[in-house]
């Protein structure tokens, strides 16, 4: 993927949907698709080797790909640490995953529509200073367990791998997981670790996407890679 889109306005496949970058995010939902077609894929992990490489704006624009196919689909912010993706969307962060996990709300309650038309999002909800423990509950299991029940796909936000163990709990409840990385900063021993780190759990990992890469004439639109 190119740099796609500024801080303020991130989600370019909703405010330019006919864009080379759109179509971008568009094939990197075909080929997710067409990686599991014996065993479609309910529960997807996107995550990063380290902050800062687009995790968080290539899952929201994928979460809209998906949408736009008519397709009933939930985004869980299920990085705890640092959550972006209520700032994303606009909406309040005051009710969220947390707090259906400690039985403070109810999944319906916290729930949030967005703007986007079969696009749902649960935040991360009010901060926990056990985030790891959260992630790996049994609550956590029944909940991804009731979601994939209501609708069509779920996508989860994950922190990066290299900095916690968050990632690697969230990778073992997902059916795969898409890796992203800043194309030109990521190290490739960090990249190398990062999926080593998956592995370690026996994760699946769909594919990496190439962030940040500059287009040139020769380009064919998108940098989707399947595998490790």
């Amino acid at each position: 993927m190119p740099a796609p889109t500024s801080k303020l306005n991130p989600l370019i496949t909703n405010l330019k949907p006919h864009s080379r970058v759109s179509e971008s995010y568009r094939i990197l939902r075909t080929n997710i698709q067409y990686s599991a077609v014996d065993s479609p894929l309910k529960t997807i992990l996107v995550s990063s080797s380290q902050p800062g490489e687009g995790k968080s704006t290539t899952v929201s624009n994928l979460a809209v790909a998906y949408a736009q196919e008519e397709k009933r689909i939930l985004l869980v912010d299920g990085d705890l640490r640092k959550p972006t993706l209520h700032q994303i969307f606009s909406v309040s962060n005051r009710s969220g995953l947390t707090n259906v996990l400690a039985n403070e709300h109810s999944l319906e309650d916290a729930v949030h529509s967005t703007e986007i038309p079969n696009l749902h999002l649960l935040t991360s909800g009010t901060h926990t200073p056990n985030p790891a423990e959260m992630l790996g509950s049994k609550r956590m299991n029944q909940l991804l367990d009731k979601v994939v029940q209501e609708y069509d796909l779920v996508l989860v936000d994950s922190p990066p791998i290299m900095a916690v163990t968050d990632a690697q709990i969230l990778s073992t409840l997902c059916d795969g997981v898409v890796l992203v990385l800043n194309y030109g900063k990521v190290k490739r021993d960090v990249a190398k670790k990062a999926l080593e780190h998956l592995a370690h759990v026996n994760a699946k990992v769909l594919g990496v996407v190439i962030n940040n890469r500059t287009y040139t004439g020769k380009d064919s639109g998108y940098y989707y890679h399947y595998g490790s």
